[in-house]
């Protein structure tokens, strides 16, 4: 019999093992990616006090295109960008979240950098 693997623990297993190398702090905190099949999130995250500094994603009331795509990735990171700055954050550390740095993520951070983060 064959099993099939299950794709969500092992990214799951890879950001684990990902989280073990990087930490966000107040001076440089952790810009993180959730990728759905039909949207995309980005946080930005203090792990020293564990608390969500700026956020964005395709679900919030303003955003109206379908998030699922490589456009919509650009906009959550230019957007995510803007929210971070107008806060006064400007360095992150860029975590994956355990997915391939391709398509949509790669977007994202695309996006973020183009909106004005250091990483």
């Amino acid at each position: 019999m064959i099993t099939k693997q299950d794709t969500n623990k092992a990214r799951l297993q890879r950001h684990k093992r990902v989280r073990g190398k990087i930490s966000g702090t107040a001076e440089c905190p952790r810009l993180c990616v959730y990728r759905s099949n039909a949207n995309i999130s980005a946080q930005v995250i203090d792990d020293v006090a564990g608390v969500t500094l700026v956020s964005a994603n395709t679900l919030e009331k303003g955003f109206e295109n379908y998030g699922g795509n490589k456009e919509a990735a650009r906009e959550i990171g230019k957007l995510v960008a803007e929210r971070a700055l107008a806060k006064g954050i400007e360095n992150v550390v860029f975590d994956r979240g355990g997915y391939l740095y391709h398509g949509r993520v790669k977007e994202l951070a695309d996006g973020a950098r183009e909106g004005g983060l250091k990483f």
